[in-house]
């Protein structure tokens, strides 16, 4: 079984263990979040899926993400005004995002794990989780300029 395959099978039983029914239509949404690498905003998800769903809507793909986030599956990643992107959540890393083109690319890295604890010890603060985003010019767009 491939690691994406078993990574939606482990998502499904977590899901079923919280008492969430799996209909075809979160299945499907949360298989693209799994396969997908690309952070893709409600919408498209929404679009990616509407050919197999044609009666699905952007409400139903909106309360799927909701009820993902309050399992722990996925987060929301907000950029201002943008449209919040969503991530499945396998592992704790952290994003680089193109200035141009917006693409976020995922990107491991356990050395902030010593600032969490020194945040701690200096504040007094229960530290519970942190975000680093990196930005800058992905390849493709840093070819074109």
């Amino acid at each position: 079984m491939t690691v994406v395959k078993e990574e939606l099978k482990e998502a499904l039983e977590q899901l079923k263990g919280t008492g969430v029914r799996i209909t075809p239509q979160r299945h499907a949404v949360l298989e693209y979040l799994v396969e997908s690498m690309a952070h893709p905003t409600a919408d498209e998800i929404y679009k990616a899926l509407e050919g197999k769903f044609p009666n699905m809507s952007v409400a139903t793909v909106y309360n799927n993400l909701r009820v993902f986030k309050e399992v722990g599956l996925v987060k929301e990643l907000t950029y201002g005004d943008a449209s919040s992107r969503f991530d499945y959540v396998t592992h704790h890393h952290y994003h680089v995002i193109c200035e141009n083109c917006s693409k976020i690319v995922d990107f491991p890295y356990t050395g902030l794990d010593e600032v969490e604890r020194k945040a701690a010890e200096q504040t007094g603060f229960v530290i519970k989780n942190h975000r680093l985003e990196l930005y800058g010019i992905c390849p493709d767009c840093n070819k074109e300029g």
